[in-house]
């Protein structure tokens, strides 16, 4: 468990990344913090101490604490795509995306790219009494079909959660599915036919981009920025160039940037598609994994005209194995359980009576709390290793919530090249063509912070930054990116 020091270290640490306080401030005296904070003298001693020997703040005698000048590979964020929209376009990255996921599924592969959570994050002891308690209490009924919407309970307990974050829905508007890209799915299908344009973000997350494929829609990117999300003047004039369908997009800790939309965006974004006459889907599978104090709200409980149909799922923060997911809208739920139906009936009963129980039993929220700790702090170690192990000019971004991060490699480095050298070493990585429909993002790869952190992880970590110091020291003879000749040495 966490101690209270630390806790706060972490707490001041995000405040001085985010600029809060500012190279060479001051920070409050150890007095100030322990009358602010209400903690003992020893435990602000502690805390500064850890900030100091992690090297955000600098003593000086007589004087107290300063904030020091962070180095710029540790925290300068990835450039931002400031290209307008180019015309839509079909989709092609099934035998990428097909590759990536394959490698990462053999065994003994060091997985640094798949944002799937390590058994640690997960309350597996309190889902296996909760197993049996349902197996009791439902029987034979565990392993029939459930009705198309899904368990009543189940979409009550949502119901709940999201009315407790301000959206307008019924339980009657809820919709059980196999994890948050069936909810993508089903909604993409319920408003386009093969052919339409989807405005998607850019970078996006790569199973958005392989659902477009699927249904061969065509996809516009609309470039984003890593602190805000996506740009709401690039998306109006694609608007009004195009004839968009809908508008697909996480805006609340976005894969891979980790953006979170201000509430002033997504409110301008709600009136952005009444005016465009234009739907968008929300994909809010990371919204409970906040590092901040207060959740982020979802861009559905700006909706008051039923703009918005809103996808998310437990995969995240209960179990990625039990594949339960949920959509609601209220005015085409229709249409949603009909796609539901002709797709595969109904979600499975039993992992939604058991993820039911658990919400029920309030044991969901304290469990929330323990993990977004631990995934803090992974996130911070993880920057840490990249700036210690990678090229001095790497960019990364520092998301305040989410799974992932967002490396920008030298320019000369092809993340493509990094990601087949990384396999032959047996380290799996996310290559940035992987999130755009059009393979743009050729020097950055994502990397995944919800692992256990083991000897072979850190390793792991610095082999890949010899890779990438080897590719960008190799770049073509021409001194343009390109396959290196040769390995890097071990």
């Amino acid at each position: 468990m966490t101690a209270l020091y630390q806790q706060i270290a972490l707490d001041l640490a995000k405040k001085i990344e985010t600029g809060v306080f500012d190279v060479g401030e001051k920070m409050p005296g150890i007095r100030a913090l322990k009358t602010q904070l209400q903690i003992s003298n020893s435990t602000a001693v502690a805390a500064y101490r850890q900030l100091e020997d992690e090297g955000y703040i600098a003593s000086r005698p007589r004087s107290g604490f300063y904030v020091r000048q962070l180095a710029p590979t540790q925290f300068e964020a990835p450039g931002v795509a400031h290209d307008l929209p180019k015309r839509p376009k079909l989709v092609a990255q099934q035998a990428r995306l097909v590759n990536f996921i394959e490698q990462a599924k053999r065994p003994h592969m060091i997985k640094l790219g798949a944002a799937t959570p390590d058994v640690q994050y997960l309350p597996l002891q309190a889902l296996k009494k909760l197993t049996h308690e349902a197996l009791k209490i439902h029987g034979d009924t565990a392993f029939s079909y459930e009705e198309p919407l899904g368990s009543v309970a189940l979409r009550q307990q949502i119901f709940k959660r999201m009315a407790q974050l301000g959206c307008n829905c019924r339980f009657e508007d809820i919709l059980i599915t196999n994890g948050c890209n069936e909810a993508v799915l089903l909604s993409l299908r319920a408003l386009t036919k093969a052919g339409d344009t989807v405005a998607i973000e850019s970078p996006a997350y790569h199973g958005h981009v392989q659902l477009i494929e699927a249904l061969g829609l065509k996809a516009i990117e609309i470039p984003c920025e890593p602190r805000q999300g996506i740009s709401l003047s690039a998306l109006e004039l694609a608007l009004e160039q195009w004839p968009i369908k809908a508008c697909l997009l996480i805006p609340n800790y976005s894969n891979p940037l980790g953006a979170v939309m201000s509430e002033k965006n997504k409110k301008a974004l709600i009136k952005l598609a009444k005016k465009f006459d234009v739907m968008l889907i929300e994909d809010d599978i990371y919204g409970d994994i906040h590092f901040s104090a207060q959740r982020p709200a979802p861009l559905k409980a700006c909706d008051q005209d039923e703009r918005v149909i809103y996808c998310s799922s437990f995969s995240k923060s209960i179990s990625p194995g039990m594949r339960v997911g949920w959509l609601a809208h209220k005015t085409l739920i229709d249409t949603l359980e009909y796609q539901k139906i002709i797709t595969n009936i109904c979600a499975a009963p039993l992992p939604q009576y058991l993820i039911s129980a658990f919400l029920k039993s309030g044991r969901y929220e304290k469990h929330l709390r323990l993990m977004r700790v631990e995934l803090e702090k992974s996130m911070m170690k993880m920057r840490s290793k990249v700036a210690q192990y990678f090229p001095k000019n790497t960019k990364m971004t520092a998301p305040r919530g989410g799974y992932v991060l967002w490396l920008e490699l030298p320019e000369e480095v092809c993340s493509l090249d990094a990601a087949e050298l990384a396999f032959d070493k047996g380290i799996s990585i996310a290559a940035g063509p992987m999130f755009s429909s059009s393979g743009k993002y050729r020097n950055y790869i994502r990397l995944a912070f919800a692992i256990k952190w083991t000897d072979e992880v850190d390793n792991a970590l610095q082999e890949l930054g010899k890779i990438v110091k080897y590719l960008s020291k190799n770049a073509g003879s021409d001194g343009q990116p390109g396959a290196a000749q040769g390995r890097p040495r071990a």
